[in-house]
């Protein structure tokens, strides 16, 4: 636990002291947390290895760092499990196969599964497109029809 944390904080450092308030991502490691706690709050982004050493993973999560507010804005939380003898929830429920990205939305349902690391941007155009987002969005800024 202590290394995925100063992994995780090695990562967000660089990127908190450029912004005067800086966002903070959540990052959870997976062992002990449920769907339930998530439901309807947040969006889970789901990050999958089988050690936190796998270059994939390592990418990924630099990758998170690089745009915080952007995935702030859409409720996102980012859970991690390279622990496959854990065997968390999560793993129990989406079962990866070595490195996987799991976009879920916030009613728990499974959206996209990546095995390959994707960036910033290619999530939140993801999320966008997701039928609750859109919603969320209608909501937030309606046209005035």
């Amino acid at each position: 636990m202590k290394r995925l944390q100063i992994l995780v904080l090695a990562v967000f450092l660089p990127f908190s002291a450029s912004a005067q308030e800086a966002t903070v991502l959540p990052v959870i490691e997976a062992p002990g947390v449920t769907m339930a706690e998530f439901l309807w709050l947040k969006r889970p982004v789901v990050v999958f290895a089988d050690s936190p050493n796998d270059p994939s993973f390592t990418e990924q999560m630099r990758n998170l760092a690089e745009q915080p507010q952007a995935l702030a804005d859409r409720d996102v939380v980012v859970i991690v499990d390279t622990n496959p003898s854990a065997n968390s929830f999560f793993r129990q429920k989406l079962r990866p196969r070595g490195f996987s990205l799991v976009l879920m939305d916030k009613d728990g349902g499974i959206e996209i599964r990546k095995p390959r690391p994707w960036n910033v941007r290619e999530i939140t155009r993801a999320i966008d497109k997701f039928p609750l987002a859109r919603q969320e969005m209608l909501e937030r800024f309606p046209s005035g029809r």
